[in-house]
């Protein structure tokens, strides 16, 4: 019997260096590529050149894009070793960087330069809306456009998908995140009505954060299906894969937070020649910077039939945006030399409340774990008509409106709203009957 065994171990260790070199090759080459367009935009950045603004837009551009790239792959591949969620939201966490990186510097200049402070708030509230108005209703339309184009190869589709109405179908899982905004939702209105973000606030909202990213972790962990250069990592021998995916992680967070200031002054560069005012810039065409990575991840998971794990991604990055991201604002105020609030006027109170109803309302669109077409649509339409619309009292109605939809939709499916709340502290692998039977009436 020990001959048998032994001579079982010699034939199945046979075929196993062709496959070793194959996964070798197969993480080489497309890293190898990626790097080589990461680099060119990392020596320009290091060069000290003043390159021309379309030029710095197209090389910074580009190497960002590249890391995200690399970010996805070590993303899938990560979930051979550690849950989806927390896959997910590390990978959240990365691509939210480039954003980190610029509201920081805003809030940490404010505390010697209060005219910075309404830059901070302004890119922080752009960069929330852009996310979840255009983002999430472009995401799906890239899944439907997928979708599509399955259907007409006689391919298989999505199995996250549903085709009449159309929508993407999110796991019970990500009941989590949802539970986490509402409970960060309720708590930023102090910001409007005060006027200012407390410290205090801030510290709530990181801890917030921070159980978080210990909730997904104790996940439970399921055999992924990889395909392509997340699975020529994933069959790489496990110290390989593990050095390999942080490796990427390290290395793409490095590449993103060194290119994200030149990338948004480029931007803003461009747009001032364009004669576009500096407030906007600020709010919209940095944002296109600090927004690119995650919303490039997305839409590669979204383009090889993961849909709900490409929304997933923006979901755990909108939650990243309302905690970490809120509430370290404040605190780099204060290290800055500020006081122990960061002030706002006017126009950022009637920014935070547009974006807090914003925020309530996709909340509400994915209670019933369902994203449909027709949600997105309005999302995205009412996000247009802030552009359109650009008074006091416009942004003020359109806030109402979110809120009143958001309000019908919770009342709609109000028995949801506990499970969904009690989510974030519910015992790992539990599940209440009103959650079970979440997708039987879904909002369309």
């Amino acid at each position: 019997m020990t001959s048998n065994r032994t001579d079982t171990r010699a034939t199945s260790a046979t075929p196993a260096p062709p496959r070793a070199a194959g996964s070798l090759r197969g993480v080489l080459i497309p890293l190898g590529l990626v790097a080589l367009v990461a680099a060119q935009g990392v020596a320009l950045r290091l060069s000290g050149v003043e390159a021309p603004p379309i030029v710095g837009i197209l090389m910074f551009g580009l190497a960002i894009v590249a890391a995200a790239f690399a970010l996805a792959w070590a993303g899938e591949a990560a979930e051979v070793d550690i849950s989806g969620g927390l896959a997910v939201g590390l990978l959240a966490i990365i691509a939210i960087l480039p954003e980190y990186a610029i509201d920081l510097y805003f809030a940490f200049t404010s505390g010697s330069d209060p005219s910075q402070a309404q830059y901070a708030a302004a890119n922080m509230t752009g960069s929330n809306r852009l996310l979840l108005g255009f983002g999430w209703p472009f995401l799906l339309l890239i899944a439907f456009l997928v979708y599509r184009t399955a259907r007409a190869r006689r391919r298989p589709t999505d199995p996250d998908v549903s085709a009449r109405p159309f929508a993407v179908r999110l796991p019970e899982s990500n009941r989590v995140e949802l539970g986490l905004l509402v409970i960060a939702s309720m708590l930023t209105l102090v910001i409007p009505l005060t006027g200012s973000i407390p410290v205090v606030l801030g510290v709530g909202l990181l801890a917030l954060f921070g159980y978080y990213l210990w909730r997904v972790s104790r996940g439970e962990s399921e055999e992924p299906e990889l395909v392509g250069v997340p699975r020529a990592i994933g069959t790489l021998p496990t110290v390989a894969r593990r050095a390999t995916v942080i490796g990427i992680f390290v290395v793409s967070a490095v590449v993103i937070l060194l290119l994200a200031e030149p990338f948004a002054h480029s931007l803003i560069a461009g747009g001032r020649a364009a004669g576009i005012d500096d407030f906007l810039l600020v709010q919209w065409l940095a944002p296109l910077a600090s927004e690119a990575p995650e919303f490039v991840i997305a839409i590669i998971f979204a383009t090889r039939g993961k849909a709900a794990m490409g929304l997933g991604i923006l979901l755990a990055s909108k939650v990243n945006q309302w905690t970490a991201l809120v509430g370290t604002l404040p605190v780099a105020h204060l290290v800055g030399g500020g006081g122990w609030a960061l002030p706002l006027d006017g126009r950022q109170v009637e920014e935070f409340t547009l974006t807090v109803a914003q925020t309530v309302l996709g909340v509400a669109m994915l209670v019933g774990l369902r994203f449909s077409g027709r949600w997105a649509a309005a999302l995205f339409v009412l996000f247009a008509a802030t552009f359109v619309f650009t008074s006091t009292e416009a942004r003020w109605v359109v806030s109402a409106v979110y809120a009143v939809l958001a309000v019908a939709l919770l009342a709609r499916q109000a028995r949801l709203v506990p499970p969904t709340l009690a989510a974030p502290f519910r015992r790992i692998g539990t599940r209440t009957r009103d959650a079970a039977a979440s997708t039987e009436q879904p909002a369309r």
